[in-house]
C-alpha cells in the first residue's frame, strides 16, 4: 500500500453501528462492563480509547512501524522514552535539537542520574569517541531544529548495534518531527524507536497539541505502554480525531510544503541581503546529498542569517513580516517565522547556542502551503524595510 493510501485507510474502519466513514470521538471516562473484568476489551479511556486506538494504528503503519502510542504533547512523548534510562545510564544526543527536548533532559532528567552528551553527529564517527559502556541511548533529529542539519540513520545505527547481546546494543531514537513519515522513515534505516511532535506536520492545521512514538521492538513497546497507562499524559479523543483528520491530507500538504520552500530558499540564497540559507534542498547545503538519499523530498523548514549579522536588522525583518506569522511552532498550512534564540531555544544557555553554530540572528522559517509567489513578495518587502 502506498502512502496516500496508508494516510486515508491505515488503521481506519467504518464505524459498525452506524457506518460513519470517520472514526467516531469516543468521548468517554469509562466503559460499562458486563461482569467484573468481563468487557469489550476496553476498560477506562487513560488505558484504551477507540479513537486514540485508530490513530496510533494509522501512525505505525505510516512509519512502516508494528506499535504506535500517542502522548499528549511531543514532550510528553520525550519524557516517557527518556523514563526507559535508569540511574546512571548515558545518553549522547545531537548538539543542534529542539530546545525543550535539551531542558527536559538537562534540567529534569540530569538531576534523576542521568547523564547526557551533546555531540555533533553530522558525522557519523563522533559518535565513536563518545560512546562508553554506560551508554543506553543515542538520540538525534535530522534535519535538526534549527539548523537543518542532516545526520546519516542508517551510519548512527551500525554504531548502536555493537553485538548480540541485548546489554551491548544502543536504543536510536530518531526524532522525525522535521521531516514527518511522508519524508523520511527512520525504522527502515536502521532506528529503534521514531518520535514525533505530532502538533506540526502530521496534524497540520495549528489545532491540536500532541506527541507520538513508534517502534518495532515488542520488549520497548510494552514498557512504553505501561509509562502511558501509569504516567497518564495521553491525549484526549477529540484532539485524536483532530490527528487523524490531518493525517488524511498529509502526503499532498508536504508535497506543496516541499514546493513552496524550495522556492524560497532559492529567492533568499540569490538575495543580497541574505548571507546564509540552511536548507537541504539547496546544492550548496553540506547534507544535500545524505538528504536526497535519505528523504523523499526536502522538506518545509528552512533558516537564514543576514549580511553583517546584524542583530537589530534581523529583529526588523521578523516585525516586518505580514504573511509568515511570528509565532511558535511548525508544520501548519500557513506559514510561520520564529526567533530562535529568544523563542523555540531560548532555554539553551547562549553559550551552548553560539557553540552550536545557533546565531541571535538566525531567523528559521516554517514555509505554508500558500501561494510561493506570495510568500516570496512577503519576504521581500520584509526585506526592504
Amino acid at each position: 500500500m502506498q502512502f496516500g493510501t496508508k494516510a486515508i485507510h491505515a488503521g481506519v474502519h467504518p464505524d459498525p453501528t452506524t457506518g460513519a466513514i470517520m472514526t467516531p470521538i469516543y468521548q468517554t471516562s469509562t466503559y460499562v462492563q458486563e461482569s467484573p473484568g468481563k468487557h469489550k476489551g476496553y476498560e477506562y479511556a487513560r488505558t484504551q480509547n477507540p479513537t486514540r486506538d485508530a490513530l496510533q494504528a494509522n501512525l505505525a503503519a505510516l512509519e512502516n512501524g508494528q506499535h504506535g502510542l500517542c502522548f499528549a504533547s511531543g514532550l510528553a512523548a520525550t519524557d516517557a522514552i527518556l523514563k526507559l534510562c535508569k540511574p546512571g545510564d548515558e545518553i549522547i544526543a545531537s548538539s543542534d535539537l529542539y530546545g525543550g527536548t535539551y531542558r527536559i533532559m538537562v534540567r529534569v532528567f540530569e538531576p534523576l542520574g542521568l547523564t547526557f552528551k551533546f555531540v555533533s553527529l553530522d558525522d557519523p564517527a563522533n559518535l565513536d569517541a563518545a560512546l562508553t559502556e554506560r551508554t543506553r541511548m543515542v538520540w538525534i533529529e535530522t534535519p535538526t531544529n534549527p539548523l537543518l542539519r542532516l545526520v546519516d540513520i542508517n551510519a548512527i545505527a551500525q554504531r548502536t548495534r555493537r553485538g548480540d547481546d541485548q546489554e551491548k546494543n544502543i536504543r536510536l531514537v530518531v526524532d522525525n518531527t522535521f521531516a514527518s513519515p511522508y519524508l523520511q522513515n527512520p525504522l527502515d534505516l536502521g532506528a529503534d524507536v521514531v518520535v514525533h511532535s505530532v502538533t506540526k506536520y502530521i496534524g497540520g492545521h495549528s489545532d491540536t497539541v500532541m506527541g507520538a512514538i513508534i517502534t518495532n521492538d515488542d520488549d520497548t513497546a510494552a514498557q512504553l505502554r505501561f509509562i502511558q497507562n501509569a504516567c497518564g499524559a495521553v491525549p484526549g479523543p477529540q484532539d485524536c480525531f483532530l490527528a487523524l483528520r490531518g493525517i488524511k491530507t498529509l502526503h499532498v500538504r508536504m508535497q506543496r510544503h516541499c514546493e513552496n520552500a524550495q522556492r524560497v530558499a532559492e529567492y533568499l540564497d540569490q538575495h543580497p541581503r541574505v548571507g546564509k540559507v540552511y536548507y537541504p534542498g539547496l546544492p550548496s547545503h553540506p547534507g544535500h546529498e545524505l538528504a536526497a538519499r535519505q528523504m523523499r523530498g526536502f522538506g518545509g523548514m528552512l533558516s537564514f542569517e543576514l549580511t553583517g549579522d546584524s542583530y537589530p536588522e534581523a529583529i526588523k525583518v521578523m516585525e516586518s513580516i505580514r504573511l509568515f506569522s511570528l509565532g511558535e511552532s511548525l508544520g501548519g498550512v500557513e506559514s510561520l517565522c520564529t526567533h530562535p534564540a529568544s523563542m523555540t531555544h531560548a532555554s539553551i544557555p547562549k553559550e551552548e547556542r553560539l557553540k552550536n553554530g545557533l546565531k541571535d540572528t538566525l531567523i528559521r522559517l516554517s514555509v505554508g502551503i500558500e501561494d510561493a509567489d506570495d510568500l516570496i513578495a512577503d519576504l521581500e518587502q520584509a526585506l526592504a524595510a
